[in-house]
């Protein structure tokens, strides 16, 4: 049997994660947190000193850099940091590590090979579009920025982080335009990727609407 490959794409905070995590757990399938990936790598970026804006310094050092998804964990070089490329930080600088088209195409080479393992479901801005264009089902997740800006928000206080709700949405939209319009695989709703938009609506709501087009 051929594994199924599930891509659900869309802006920050449009609730991908979470709801890729969720249908990943229902199907039994394995959850690919794409945008964790260029986390880790800003993270490692921000702990060795080096200059985001320096796209040299930045490629070689994803180089040498080992990423790896194991029991819902993602790894940095044999560590789990799963908290660590959640920080205010890293979320500040991420966008402009995932532009570098190199640092692409060395993420999408780790996506791929573990797509032809096993089935999965992968969540990010260029899935459908550029990393899977034959995925058998398409999603592209969307929200206003001020659902997405307040759901941050509150993932954020949850976690203790004292920020700015106006910072949150602010940054939102500051992602939104770099995302879309980078050169290399830009957020795009992917052909024929089916659209959720997820404003108002809860996880339940959304899930329920994926697995429909799914089963």
């Amino acid at each position: 049997m051929n594994n199924l490959v599930i891509a659900i794409d869309g802006p920050a905070g449009a609730g991908k994660s979470t709801i890729a995590k969720i249908i990943a757990k229902e199907l039994n399938i394995n959850y690919i947190d794409t945008g964790a990936m260029y986390r880790a790598v800003t993270l490692k970026c921000l702990q060795n000193n080096v200059n985001i804006e320096n796209e040299a310094e930045v490629i070689e050092l994803a180089k040498k850099t080992d990423i790896d998804f194991r029991d819902n964990n993602i790894y940095l070089d044999g560590k789990v940091v799963n908290d660590e490329i959640r920080t205010i930080e890293v979320t500040n600088n991420v966008s402009n590590v995932a532009k570098i088209k190199e640092v692409r195409y060395l993420m999408v080479d780790v996506q791929r090979e573990i797509g032809t393992r096993n089935s999965v479901i992968l969540d990010g801005r260029d899935i459908g579009s550029y990393v899977f264009p034959n995925a058998n089902y398409k999603f592209f997740l969307i929200a206003t920025p001020e659902e997405r800006g307040n759901r941050r928000y509150k993932e954020l206080v949850e976690k203790g982080v004292e920020v700015n709700l106006e910072d949150v949405i602010a940054d939102i939209i500051k992602r939104d335009e770099i995302d879309s319009n980078r050169e290399f695989a830009p957020l795009v709703k992917a052909e024929g990727a089916i659209e959720i938009d997820t404003t108002g609506k809860t996880i339940d709501d959304v899930v329920k609407a994926v697995i429909e087009k799914i089963q």
